[in-house]
């Protein structure tokens, strides 16, 4: 990457908080804003549409508490009594929903072996594959632009994992996020990594700059995450969905890193998904050894959440992808602001 690219650390400074998108995330946010108590919202939570902008939204701000925080919310609000009620309440909205809705199968063997096969015609249903054939260079920013919301804290929320697991799975999921962290090396932090690929394309490196841009799909694949994390009762969810993303990231980062290419995309674009391709495929093998077989041996009855969060995972991948390539087909931005 040229000097004249390079970005400085994209976490330095906290983002402001968002605009809200309904009455869920405007009694939040307000709340944060102007440090009054958090309003009773779990009635209206119990009501709200789980996949819906405002939920979402509202869902995504409270967990970034843990995160890195918002410019001008003090940091003691993280722990408040009344927005940690609020966000259970979001939580169960959003969880009950996605027991529902995901296919459920039986065990996390069978989780994992429907990653390794795409089915007959899934590459028209596939960004990846859209952009490698098709997609045009405004499409992989926009795509970067989502992407950014968890990319750029990529690893985080699988580390909360780690104090939930012990021998096998404990010393191979660290290894891993050894990895993820630049093993040793801040230039190599695959955050980091990601910032030089948005300089690359001419985008904004801020830590959730892009939160205004993207729609309830997008976010409610970073919220998955955060809510695996955030509870020990879940570890076996959150092994599972970290188990989806290594799988499936070698195919789709060699894909995006020929896209790319192919629209000429400099560089420090390109690395990311090379370096994804290549780590991964590593990874890969590790995390369903080690990792998932692992913790399935000394804590056999987490196999049907560890499906679930392999199915779930791909589920909520699904829904952003159709909702990406719905747009980009009709010509039109898939953002919610430009």
């Amino acid at each position: 990457m040229s000097a004249s690219t390079e970005v400085r650390e994209p976490r330095l400074h906290s983002p402001a908080l968002p605009a809200p998108r309904g009455a869920l995330s405007e009694g939040v946010i307000t709340a944060l804003r102007d440090g009054g108590p958090a309003p009773a919202l779990q009635r209206r939570a119990a009501d709200a549409d789980p996949y819906g902008e405002d939920l979402q939204l509202a869902l995504y701000v409270l967990y970034e508490l843990h995160y890195q925080g918002y410019a001008d919310v003090p940091d003691e609000r993280e722990w408040d009594p009344g927005l940690l009620t609020v966000r259970h309440a979001l939580e169960q909205r959003f969880l009950t929903i996605l027991r529902a809705d995901v296919p459920a199968v039986d065990t996390a063997e069978e989780a994992l072996s429907g990653l390794l096969v795409e089915p007959v015609g899934h590459d028209e249903n596939s960004v990846s594959h859209h952009l490698q054939r098709d997609g045009e260079l405004w499409q992989l920013r926009e795509y970067a632009t989502l992407r950014s919301l968890y990319h750029l804290k990529e690893a985080d929320p699988h580390a909360w994992v780690i104090p939930r697991l012990h021998g096998r799975a404990k010393a191979a999921m660290v290894a891993i996020e050894f990895d993820e962290f630049g093993a040793g090396r801040a230039e190599d932090v695959h955050a980091r990594l990601f910032a030089e690929l948005m300089a690359d394309l001419g985008l904004e490196t801020a830590y959730g700059h892009y939160i205004e841009a993207a729609p309830a799909e997008a976010l409610a694949t970073v919220n998955l995450m955060s809510l695996f994390g955030l509870h020990r009762a879940l570890r076996g969810a959150l092994v599972g969905h970290f188990a989806a993303v290594e799988v499936t990231s070698p195919p789709g980062s060699r894909r995006l890193a020929a896209a790319l290419r192919r629209v000429g995309a400099g560089p420090a674009a390109q690395r990311f998904y090379d370096e994804h391709v290549t780590a991964d495929a590593v990874h890969e093998q590790v995390v369903r050894r080690d990792v998932v077989g692992g913790l399935l041996t000394a804590e056999p009855h987490l196999d049907a959440d560890v499906a679930f969060g392999i199915q779930s995972t791909g589920f909520l991948e699904d829904r952003l992808g159709a909702h990406l390539l719905e747009n980009w087909r009709r010509g039109r931005s898939a953002l919610r602001a430009a």
